[in-house]
């Protein structure tokens, strides 16, 4: 019984830890605008003049966590701005934007003659 009981508590840490790092997309949403994040990344995370683009990032949580913290080209978030908990749903929502469309698909790309 205690060897049954053992082996649900390691199943259930596991499952909260993936949990974790998956992140919350609706929080994070919340977080993208409240916190500015779109007036350099632009809503849809296309980026722009001044922000990269984030949209089909291949960037893990951990690796934004690290880059939002000693950034090179963007100002510094630190734990007491923005939690771990916090970029990690910021992560979860960037992951949701959709691929851009083709460039074939795109009109006026197809019709420069």
């Amino acid at each position: 019984m205690k060897k049954l009981l053992l082996v649900f508590l390691l199943l259930a840490g596991a499952a909260m830890a993936r949990a974790q790092n998956t992140g919350d997309p609706e929080n994070g949403k919340r977080l993208f605008l409240a916190d500015g994040c779109w007036q350099c990344h632009n809503y849809n995370g296309s980026g722009g003049r001044q922000g990269a683009r984030l949209a089909q990032t291949k960037m893990s949580a951990q690796g934004l966590i690290n880059y939002i913290r000693k950034p090179r080209t963007m100002p510094a978030y630190s734990a007491k701005v923005l939690s771990d908990k916090e970029a990690t749903d910021i992560w979860a929502y960037i992951k949701t934007f959709p691929d851009p469309p083709p460039l074939s698909s795109i009109a006026i790309l197809n019709n420069l003659d």
